[in-house]
Parts: structure tokens; sequence; C-alpha cells
């Protein structure tokens, strides 16, 4: 499967065979058969990599990445010499370019994947709990391995457990509990 970074590791841990492709490559070796499966972004990018032509299974929800964010990254020097202005500016246009593609994918992403059952024969598909359980012990092992690695990723992964917590908490006493109730009591499903 192509999936890269951690996501590809925890696959391993679970006897997955992950590999990491370029973008450009992934459709000619889901068609070819050299990979049985990939991760990409989402519905409305796989519609347009036209995935669906050798892939026939959606599987939702994916267990590395509930939503993308982007990133930039700038050498140390060139963020101190730019005057308090300039970093205010390359932030703030960061943030709504990262604001802009979340708002593009919430809207896109729906009726992507509409299109993709309805028009394409997508058959969409949910891991059980079994293969939920068993990625999230990989995690744990590749969790392990990461916050062994050095002191400042064990602070990070320190850092990233509390705000998961906390964040988590919320999301599901109050946005995945309203959509859940709305989704139901407005006959959306």
């Amino acid at each position: 499967m192509r999936m890269p970074g951690l996501g590809g590791d925890v696959l391993a841990k679970v006897g997955a065979s992950p590999v990491s492709l370029p973008g450009g490559q992934i459709y000619e070796n889901l068609v070819s058969g050299a990979i049985d499966a990939t991760e990409w972004v989402g519905p409305w990018n796989d519609e347009a990599m036209k995935f669906f032509e050798a892939a026939k299974y959606y599987y939702l929800a994916g267990m590395h990445e509930p939503s993308g964010s982007l990133s930039c990254g700038f050498n140390a020097k060139f963020w101190a010499d730019l005057t308090d202005t300039d970093r205010a500016i390359l932030t703030h246009c960061g943030m709504a370019a990262n604001d802009q593609m979340l708002a593009d994918m919430n809207a896109q992403n729906g009726p992507a994947l509409a299109r993709l059952v309805e028009d394409q024969g997508v058959e969409l598909r949910k891991f059980n709990d079994d293969v939920w359980d068993a990625l999230g012990d990989g995690w744990a092992q590749v969790r392990e391995d990461t916050r062994a690695h050095s002191q400042l990723a064990s602070d990070i992964d320190d850092s990233f457990d509390q705000s998961l917590r906390q964040i988590g908490k919320w999301y599901v006493d109050s946005n995945a509990e309203f959509v859940g109730q709305r989704q139901r009591v407005l006959d959306l499903s």
C-alpha cells in the first residue's frame, strides 16, 4: 500500500508492506497492480486522480490523517533577517492558505465521494473494530520507537498527547455529537 510517513510505519507494524511513491506515480502503480491500495488526500483529489479505475473499495475513515494541514518552513537565518512586518505577512498568508485548503476540502469531498459511489461504482467500507485495534497497537509501537529517537521527539509527543486529549474530548463532546445528531434529526444520512 502506498502510504508514507508514520502512517506507513503503523501499517508495517501490523504486517502490511507500505511504499512511498510520489503522487504522479500512484495511478500507474495502482492500475498495474504494483500496489494494492493507496492513501492520498481525500475523495475530491482521488476522483481527479482517477483512482476509481483501479480501486473499487473506499475505506473511511483513515487512521492516520483525519484532516490535512499545510506547513511552510524557512531557514532560521532567513526568518530572523525578516522584518516583523514581513514575518507577520508570511504567517498570515500561510494561515489563510491553510484555511482556504480546509474550506475547499470540506466543500468538495462530500460531492466527490457521492460521485465516486454513484457514477463510478465505488463501494464504501469501514474498518471493523479488530482492524482499528490492530492499528492502535501498531501506532503504540511506532510511537514508542519515535519517542526513543530523542528527548526532543519525546517532548513533542508529550505536548501532542496533552493537546490531543483536550482537543479530542472537546471534539467528541461538541462537534461529533452535534454532527451526528444533526444528521439524525434532519434525516441527512
